[in-house]
Formats: structure tokens, C-alpha cells, sequence
């Protein structure tokens, strides 16, 4: 459990070894800091390197309030959200062999996505389909991301429209665009028709083995 400790100073910090060696250790410090005029704290962050303590616990170490230090390096909170958002936007990417890539906080701004949106608007689907497959630019875990986004996104609307008033017509959208809450077995969902000359089916699904099951809403 970590351990919230209040300084001489009614500082309260955080204290954590991240490494040791035989003869030092690196160490990091957090401290929120109030502010006088604001209700806001202000977090702060000290890392340094330390001559190590002979014959001491790590956890007696960070209970230590005063190390010989080899070098240290305090960030206030401005610098310290700045490295925060570095390391959120870089780590991965760079971990990962990327080359060049487009942080996520940069990528949704209103410029870009009205640019996104004329890329994959354009009319020429199939050509459009060729060139981010031949140039790799949504890697497959993205695409599996997406599809699952797209059925939870669309549970969600089924919900939704079970507590309206729904027609007929608008529950043939919603199975045609989400043919796949009915499972493999249909390959086809078909509109309304006559199935006598007094009932009209909603509509009616088509299955691998030719055989139709109608489906009525109500």
C-alpha cells in the first residue's frame, strides 16, 4: 500500500525507489503543494541519484528524509505535466519501432478530422480500400478495436430503440446494417412482401441452406 507522508513543511509526498544498485540508489520524490490563492494543487516531481545506505531495507530508504545526493532534479508542476503528456504521447510509439506517428491529442483536433473525413468520404471506394491496404495504414489490432467498437456502439442502439416506438422499416435498417447479431447461418435479409393476400411480412431472413425465416416486429 502506498503510503501518503506530510513533511515539516505540511508538504505532503510520495516516495518511491526505482532502482538500486551496490552502491546507489534513484529515487523519486512527489509532492503536492498547495496553492495560498487557488484550490488547486500543484504536484511536483524530484528525481535523484543517491550513495546508497549500507545495512537499510528499500523500505526503510524511502522513509529516509535526507540522502547524499549524487544529482537531483525537481520539476514543477508545469514541467512535470509537460513530461507526463511526453511520455503518454511518445512511449509506446517509440517502444514499438514507430518511425513517425501522430500523437492522439494532436490527431483530433478539428482541422485533421474534417481532413480524415474528406479521405475516407471519397466516392472511390474501392480504390480508397487499395491504398490503405497496400500502404498497412490501419494495422490489424486497430481494425479488430474498430469492429468491436462498431457492435458495442450498436447494442447500444438496439437498446435504445426498444424503448421507442419503432416501425417496422426502422428495425430493417438497424438488422441490415448489423446482420451479424443474427449469426452465420443468414446471408441475406430481404424487405417487406406478401406472404398472403391478407399478411405482409416486416421482413424476412434468407439463410445458407435457401430456407426464409420471417420475422414480425411488434
Amino acid at each position: 500500500m502506498n503510503e501518503i507522508k506530510t513533511s515539516r513543511n505540511g508538504i505532503d509526498y510520495l516516495v518511491k525507489v526505482l532502482r538500486t544498485t551496490a552502491q546507489t540508489l534513484t529515487r523519486s520524490t512527489l509532492w503536492r503543494i498547495p496553492h495560498a490563492n487557488s484550490s488547486e494543487n500543484e504536484i511536483a516531481l524530484k528525481i535523484g541519484r543517491y550513495k546508497k545506505p549500507q545495512g537499510l531495507t528499500i523500505s526503510t530508504i524511502e522513509q529516509l528524509d535526507s540522502l547524499s545526493p549524487k544529482s537531483e532534479l525537481t520539476l514543477d508542476g508545469e514541467e512535470f505535466q509537460a513530461l507526463v503528456t511526453f511520455l503518454q504521447d511518445n512511449y509506446e510509439p517509440l517502444k514499438e519501432g514507430a518511425k513517425k506517428y501522430i500523437p492522439l491529442n494532436e490527431t483530433f483536433d478539428t482541422k485533421n478530422i474534417v481532413h480524415l473525413k474528406a479521405i475516407f468520404e471519397n466516392p472511390e471506394k474501392t480504390q480508397l480500400l487499395d491504398f490503405i491496404v497496400n500502404n498497412n495504414l490501419i494495422p490489424q489490432d486497430l481494425l479488430i478495436a474498430l469492429h468491436q467498437v462498431t457492435k458495442v456502439k450498436a447494442i447500444s442502439q438496439f437498446k435504445n430503440m426498444l424503448t421507442q416506438d419503432f416501425n417496422e422499416h426502422h428495425w430493417q435498417k438497424w438488422f441490415k446494417e448489423n446482420s451479424w447479431v443474427l449469426g452465420t447461418e443468414f446471408v441475406k435479409i430481404l424487405d417487406e412482401r406478401a406472404i398472403d393476400t391478407a399478411n405482409i411480412a416486416d421482413f424476412l431472413m434468407q439463410a445458407y441452406d435457401g430456407f426464409i425465416d420471417i420475422v414480425e416486429t411488434r
